[in-house]
């Protein structure tokens, strides 16, 4: 037996309660911007993920208009800084909702880092660091999708394997439903199966 859940006969806080709930894993976007006045921000953003692989773009949702997604806005940068396990009581602190005025990097206790190729600083303590300059934003309802081309990839040779992160040496931060998070579990490697290897023989489906 199945329990139907419809957005429109529930209350919305509800459904996005399952929604958030059933969409999991989610990576974290770790975002660093500095708004037009000068100030730095930094927050944590679960809707994240790849939007495009050539050119290289990365995405990220803001649920409303948080500071994030004004300062990109203002200025055209953005870093994302990855998320990692030993970082994870300072990761949830920046989601804390700081006026625009406090400088979340002080708060919680954080080094800069400068970037390269954007502005916008980079969480020292993180491993990884993706810049980026904005290359368009999308409104959906009450949500805005900030997408925003990869200028370049920051990474510490200690979570490296040759030229390849390492995952178990990243040891990622992924969000969950309600207030939940997990980590690394068990990791599985399996190659895909190439249509020519694929075992026996492939039966048409029939028109009902």
């Amino acid at each position: 037996m199945r329990r139907d859940v419809d957005p429109e006969l529930v209350g919305s806080r509800d459904f996005y309660a399952v929604l958030n709930a059933v969409v999991v894993p989610r990576p974290i976007a770790w975002v660093s911007t500095r708004s037009a006045d000068g100030v730095l921000n930094l927050a944590p953003h679960s809707f994240f993920t790849v939007s495009c692989v050539r050119p290289p773009m990365v995405q990220f949702t803001s649920v409303g208009r948080k500071d994030s997604l004004n300062n990109v806005e203002a200025t055209g940068e953005f870093v994302v800084n990855f998320a990692a396990e030993a970082l994870f009581e300072q990761v949830n602190a920046t989601a804390t909702d700081f006026p625009p005025e406090v400088d979340e990097f002080a708060a919680v206790g954080l080094h800069l880092e400068p970037s390269r190729t954007v502005a916008v600083p980079r969480v020292a303590e993180s491993p990884v660091a993706i810049e980026c300059t904005l290359h368009t934003t999308l409104e959906l309802g009450d949500s805005t999708v900030v997408i925003g081309q990869v200028r370049q990839i920051s990474i510490d040779e200690s979570v490296l394997d040759g030229n390849h992160p390492e995952i178990t040496r990243l040891q990622p931060l992924a969000r969950l439903g309600r207030n939940e998070w997990s980590t690394l579990g068990e990791i599985r490697d399996l190659s895909r199966i190439r249509w020519s290897d694929w075992p026996g023989d492939y039966v048409e489906p029939q028109n009902p």
